[in-house]
């Protein structure tokens, strides 16, 4: 054993270390709230001029599709079909762009990866 023994008690740092543990556990909770809010939120977005609008919620699930009876031609039903998804799309994108930027904000901009 070195000279002096083992002393016990806290290492150095471990107010640093119970600090750390409350900035992580406020960090949770604001994320938590975050994805609350979220998911609370709904996103739309058009194409095709406005003939067909789409609504997604912040759990990316679609929820309202609108279509102008003016862009169904029974004749053209791919240009329809390519409204809609690029509608939904659109609408997905605008959701995952607001999660990524109240991530960032919640984060200070640090990239976390896979951790939250």
């Amino acid at each position: 054993m070195a000279k002096g023994g083992f002393r016990g008690g806290m290492p150095m740092g471990g107010g640093m270390n119970m600090n750390m543990m409350k900035q992580a556990q406020k960090m949770q909770q604001e994320l938590l709230k975050m994805q609350e809010e979220m998911e609370a939120k709904t996103f739309s977005a058009s194409a095709g001029g406005g003939m067909v609008k789409a609504t997604v919620n912040g759990r990316r699930e679609l929820t309202a599709l609108e279509i102008d009876p003016e862009a169904v031609d029974p004749e053209d039903v791919e240009m329809l079909q390519d409204l809609v998804i690029a509608a939904v799309n659109e609408a997905m994108r605008t959701a995952e762009s607001e999660s990524a930027a109240s991530m960032s904000k919640l984060t200070g901009g640090l990239n976390l990866g896979g951790l939250l």
